[in-house]
């Protein structure tokens, strides 16, 4: 697809990044209970994207995983216990053989599943195999990514049944992590186009359009969709993508400032009072940070966070550092969560005094966008996150991020 040009435009989105963070921060304090601490109290602006991509840049980028590979030589921690854990698991493995199909069938609760978790964890395997490569210069890694991809991309057609835009949101969002960083790092992919046809044809189409179905359904696509675009280098993907995520996020984190209601997302058709407390599961007490899927429980509001949080990363790398915009929902999304499951009682008048499951393995890049690079105290997400390291992967599109972002400065 693309040979050469690796790194290209770092120093812009560096640069971009750097003067974003002068204008849209303040300095790191033990509270920060000043009201200019306050990211609502600042008007951040609407950052636009450059004309130039920068490569690798979906997730993680050059800057990024040279950090990482130098704290797991020098056996550092939390990096060197992360990359212990990655190397061990099944999706690093050498003799993985893919699984791929022509067309992947996805039922609503795996009923049916016929490929999809198979697909799934191959994407996350590639992207593995792509970060263990980079770490090592062992090219076993890098071919072993690339025979993956290649098998998937010779076979797959089309995602059907009613999961099949969250199944499609859910590889694609692992797909183009692994391919950016083989193609910008290492020398040899004969079929990288073909990939890119893939990514073009099949998974696109399903995700570009976002979806009316609960908020990590549309982010997470839209994660999809902006990795997929920065890989073929297609700024009206990218740049519709990012209109779904502005539009989604203030309708998927409440904040007091919205008013008495949430905000709902462009076409979503909900009009009245009774459908968006409907839509809320029911919640008709809004809090600083409430999600729209809290009272469903803590895990697929974790998958709603983690889009959210990947998608401003790779905005950032694109040189469109998109945080400044949603830092005071994200800081209080993470913080109320992180919050309950740590173990504080939880109030009547939240989901009726009862929170299921947890957030899972998704704090990591969240808390160090917002907490290391822009100083905002989260005493709770950085207890659970501490907690928590290293963190895995959800089996689903979340994977090694207490390895790629933990205190990562790039």
């Amino acid at each position: 697809m693309r040979t050469g040009s690796i790194g290209r435009g770092l120093g812009l989105a560096t640069a971009l990044a750097a003067l974003l963070t002068a204008v849209f921060t303040a300095p790191a304090s033990a509270e920060r209970s000043a009201p200019a601490a306050n990211a609502r109290e600042v008007k951040a602006a609407t950052a636009a994207a450059p004309a130039s991509f920068t490569h690798p840049g979906v997730l993680v980028n050059r800057p990024q995983l040279d950090f990482v590979r130098a704290k797991v030589q020098g056996g550092a921690q939390p990096w060197k216990s992360a990359y212990d854990q990655m190397l061990a698991s099944k999706y690093a493995s050498l003799t993985r053989t893919a699984k791929p199909r022509a067309i992947v069938e996805c039922g609503s609760y795996s009923n049916p599943n016929y490929g999809c978790t198979d697909e799934r964890e191959d994407a996350i395997a590639a992207y593995t195999l792509a970060l263990a490569w980079y770490i090592t210069q062992d090219s076993r890694y890098a071919q072993k990514s690339i025979e993956i991809m290649d098998a998937w991309s010779a076979v797959i057609r089309d995602h059907t049944n009613s999961n099949a835009p969250l199944q499609t949101g859910w590889a694609g969002s692992s797909w183009p992590r692994a391919a950016e960083i083989i193609t910008y790092t290492y020398s040899n992919w004969p079929n990288s186009t073909r990939f890119g046809t893939m990514l073009r044809n099949v998974y696109l189409p399903k995700v570009i359009n976002g979806s009316h179905s609960n908020g990590n359904w549309e982010l997470s696509m839209t994660e999809a969709a902006i990795g997929i675009a920065v890989f073929l280098e297609d700024r009206t993907a990218y740049d519709k993508a990012v209109t779904k995520f502005r539009g989604r996020v203030p309708a998927y984190i409440y904040l007091v400032s919205d008013g008495a209601l949430p905000k709902t997302a462009p076409g979503s058709g909900l009009d009245t009072r009774d459908e968006i407390i409907t839509y809320w599961q029911g919640q008709s007490t809004f809090m600083d940070g409430l999600s729209q899927e809290t009272c469903r429980d803590l895990t697929h509001t974790g998958y709603g966070l983690s889009a959210i949080s990947h998608i401003a990363e790779t905005g950032r790398i694109r040189g469109q550092d998109l945080y400044p915009e949603i830092a005071d929902r994200l800081r209080h999304a993470l913080g109320l969560h992180a919050k309950y499951q740590l173990g504080a009682a939880v109030p009547s008048s939240l989901c009726g005094g009862r929170l299921t499951d947890n957030l899972g393995p998704i704090t990591e890049v969240g808390f160090n966008a917002l907490h290391n690079r822009m100083g905002i105290a989260m005493t709770n997400t950085q207890t659970l996150t501490e907690q928590q390291r290293p963190a895995g992967s959800n089996n689903l599109f979340v994977a090694w991020e207490t390895l790629t972002h933990a205190n990562n400065p790039n």
